[in-house]
């Protein structure tokens, strides 16, 4: 009975870790794609579903490498 109660609280407690690291993955997806040039500024601010009000393509790349500095390990990678 026990084993019936321990395996939905386990599978309960698993999704959402999965959920995150696959929206991380994302992230860093788009962020790299953008560095590499695959992507523009706006492109890339519509597929990270970010609220950006601005039309301005030098105002969105400003904004898409304060964004993308907070998930790259290294601080001195520049955008």
């Amino acid at each position: 009975m026990k084993y019936l109660l321990l395996f939905p609280v386990l599978l309960g407690l698993s999704i959402p870790s999965r959920a995150v690291t696959t929206r991380m993955f994302k992230v860093l997806d788009t962020c790299a794609r953008y560095r590499l040039k695959e992507k523009t500024a706006l492109v890339a601010i519509k597929d990270l579903k970010l609220k950006y009000e601005g039309k301005d393509e030098s105002e969105a790349e400003l904004f898409l490498k304060l964004y993308c500095s907070v998930f790259t390990p290294n601080e001195n990678v520049d955008f």
